[in-house]
């Protein structure tokens, strides 16, 4: 066994998994991002799996995805493999900071055992991936579509499923499949896993959503219900899904950036971070100093624009309505210094590979500086009018309580863990981008309820200030992206100068950058938490597979735990604290 694999044994996997043998891994795998990588056979893959949480350091699962591999070329000295059922595991204390494991599966039998008795997060990442891919994880407790609709044929994510509609014979819809979709509609309580929890009980079910303001965006809930109070809660996600994994397998590595920015759709160029980050990866580029911190300072700009709708639309959820206008006025102008220097508001699509879109524009600093003047008067304000709210206090604090070990468990990361006290932040934990350059604090919070939640965020708000300041304080001079022949597009001045950087550009935008094969993980401190791309290259000018890990998605699994027992008033104020947006769920 490799010297790699004995330190990730005795290192980060503990002593309790010493106690399961080498012969449990078949091969280790060498990746361009350098995250230890080892393939497992689908019928031990659960005791290692169990042998690495007990063994206490490597406590979250991250990401749980699969790759179709029966179209890639580059595969040279890897186990034969259909589809490769991919787990990222996640340290919070230990010297290897993670851990990935990889199955290979047949496409005649695609079938593996569940996880989710393990992690409870691992339950929704399995429906996604055989809904997506059709591997069939036994034992799961209830395998059913849920991005797809019920009545969808095929998986869409295999490479052998069409990517657009021009691909299909025009679309026709028969009486019989009239009567299968309207059939498909009806609700049935046992087929969503409900069930009646005594008998001398009157049940009621509710539909909380699709359209309802208070689940911020085309989100359901069905609610089971005993007089007001929740009995079971199940999630309905799905509405809102594009096939942003699969549009990703039909752009070009530089075309696709602006796809990323409609993931959260409120966290606009924190999206691009951690693609393009993962592209420069594969590719070998060093971004300019300059370019690193123009790209902290416009991500923190928009985790400030992403809080500040947070804290407004959740206390609007709770019935405060003053605050709101208040504080999206603020929002509007963080708008206003984005569009001053990316010319576009929401989605300015404004990083590249290799560094940023362009310079910084002259008068930046000013607008600025004034910005950093004013918000932190506001946010004082905010905390008599909302935080010290005797209303607000009591229909957040106690409410949605949950500890580290079950955000842990259930994959929360971002303001939604450091709220139970663990003083965890990517930024710091993994420095990305100079973001080690940096002085700032960590906020937290002790009892992990809606009110905690809240509170972590908006001292989130006045880090990202102090982020902003250190900028500005000490931006750099010199390039705004790297030199280097796969960084897109080109700088123009260089396009315009001579005829080999033109014909680099026309190339490049026409047919995208050649990325050299390999795959990597990319992660950010996003607004809502742990966003991380895995990326895998066949050595092409598209995307073999592109997996987009959002916070969203993990976290609203934890729904039905957190409002079981409570009343739909509770409900509400727990969705609210969660901080979510359908586009991050849905992709």
């Amino acid at each position: 066994m490799s010297e790699v694999f004995e330190k990730t044994r005795s290192g980060v996997m503990g002593a309790a998994v010493a106690a399961f043998p080498p012969h449990m891994i078949i091969m280790e795998e060498s990746t361009r991002d350098g995250v230890p990588t080892f393939w497992v056979s689908r019928g031990q893959i659960r005791a290692v799996l169990q042998a690495v949480k007990a063994g206490g350091t490597l406590r979250m699962l991250l990401d749980l995805t699969c790759v179709d591999e029966r179209q890639r070329i580059h595969r040279d000295g890897l186990p034969a493999s259909d589809f490769t059922v991919v787990y990222h595991i996640q340290s919070f204390n230990g010297p290897i900071d993670e851990v990935r494991f990889k199955v290979p599966l047949s496409v005649d039998d695609p079938n593996i055992g569940t996880i989710s008795d393990i992690w409870p997060n691992a339950n929704w990442l399995e429906r996604e991936a055989w809904d997506l891919f059709g591997v069939v994880f036994e034992g799961h407790p209830h395998l059913s579509r849920i991005l797809t609709p019920p009545t969808w044929v095929g998986h869409p994510l295999r490479k052998d499923h069409y990517a657009r509609a021009t691909e299909r014979p025009p679309y026709t819809l028969s009486e019989d499949q009239v009567f299968d979709e309207q059939e498909a509609l009806k609700f049935d309580p046992e087929s969503w896993g409900m069930k009646r929890h005594s008998d001398n009980s009157d049940f009621m079910f509710l539909n909380l959503g699709p359209n309802h303001p208070s689940v911020h965006g085309v989100f359901r809930v069905v609610l089971q219900l005993e007089g007001e109070f929740i009995v079971d809660a199940v999630p309905d996600i799905g509405f809102h899904h594009r096939g942003a994994e699969k549009m990703a397998e039909r752009q070009t590595w530089h075309s696709y950036i602006p796809y990323t920015d409609r993931i959260d759709y409120v966290g606009g160029v924190m999206n691009n971070f951690p693609y393009v980050m993962g592209v420069e990866k594969l590719a070998g580029i060093t971004v300019p100093p300059r370019a690193q911190l123009i790209r902290i300072m416009l991500a923190e700009f928009f985790r400030i624009s992403s809080h500040l709708v947070f804290y407004g639309t959740m206390v609007q959820d709770l019935g405060q309505l003053s605050p709101v206008f208040y504080i999206f006025t603020d929002r509007e102008r963080v708008f206003e210094i984005i569009e001053k220097i990316c010319g576009f508001r929401m989605h300015p699509a404004f990083f590249r590979i290799g560094g940023v879109a362009m310079d910084l524009p002259q008068g930046w600093d000013g607008e600025v500086r004034a910005f950093l003047d004013y918000l932190p008067k506001r946010l004082d304000e905010y905390n008599e009018l909302v935080m010290k709210n005797p209303i607000f206090k009591a229909r957040t604090k106690g409410v949605g309580v949950y500890n580290t070990e079950e955000a842990v468990d259930w994959g929360v990361t971002g303001p939604g863990l450091r709220a139970t006290g663990l003083e965890w932040d990517y930024r710091r934990k993994a420095p990305y981008s100079g973001y080690d350059q940096i002085d700032f604090d960590i906020p937290t919070a002790v009892n992990g309820d809606c009110y905690d939640r809240a509170a972590v965020h908006i001292e989130e708000i006045r880090q990202s200030l102090r982020i902003i300041r250190y900028c500005l304080d000490n931006m750099p001079g010199g390039a705004y992206k790297a030199e280097h022949p796969l960084a897109m597009p080109p700088p123009k001045p260089r396009t315009m100068h001579d005829i080999e950087t033109l014909i680099h550009h026309f190339v490049g935008v026409s047919w995208g950058p050649v990325i050299p094969q390999g795959e990597v993980r990319s992660c950010i401190e996003a607004t809502k938490g742990l966003n991380q791309y895995y990326l895998v290259s066949d050595g092409g000018t598209m995307s073999y597979r592109t997996r987009i890990r959002t916070p969203s998605f993990i976290h609203l699994q934890q729904l039905p735990m957190l409002s079981r027992g409570t009343m739909i008033a509770d409900l509400i104020a727990i969705i609210g604290s969660i901080d979510f947006v359908m586009a991050d769920v849905d992709r």
